[in-house]
């Protein structure tokens, strides 16, 4: 027979939990960002790659890697999918030709138009204010350099 959890122990033990919150606040900003994506060929992974092609320029992968904080083993599928959509190029770098480099095709390119359209919509479908949506932020950055092992400002 199982035993029945004590009366001195919280039945909603997800409930406390801080880090099921975060997973299911991650998995729910994703499905927002589902409909937007799906119309342009993109996952939210892809997304972000081209986002920060967007916001640097050509890339090595090791910096997407470095500023997306996810692994070689996901990112460069990522990189290669994009490319088969004719959205990024593999190109040498300018500073160094022995480096490969992501940059964005000229198609890649164009889709920096519905950025703003997209993060509209976030917005919208958050329903913060920008002070609100300033403090998150500014929780999850410290949560997150916690959770590293790093200092909190």
């Amino acid at each position: 027979m199982g035993e029945e959890p004590s009366d001195a122990v919280s039945q909603d033990l997800l409930e406390e939990m801080v880090c099921f919150d975060l997973h299911a606040a991650s998995r729910a900003m994703t499905a927002v960002y589902r409909p937007l994506l799906e119309p342009l060929g993109l996952t939210y992974p892809q997304y972000l790659v081209l986002t920060v092609l967007w916001e640097r320029g050509p890339q090595p992968i090791g910096a997407i890697v470095e500023r997306l904080e996810m692994d070689y083993g996901t990112i460069s599928p990522l990189v290669k999918r994009l490319e088969s959509h004719g959205l990024v190029r593999r190109v040498r770098s300018a500073q160094d030709e022995r480096q490969v480099e992501v940059a964005l095709t000229d198609d890649g390119d164009r889709l920096r138009a519905e950025a703003p359209r997209i993060r509209a919509a976030i917005t919208e479908a958050l329903g913060l204010t920008a002070r609100q949506a300033e403090e998150l932020h500014r929780v999850l950055r410290r949560v997150t350099a916690r959770a590293r092992g790093g200092a909190a400002d």
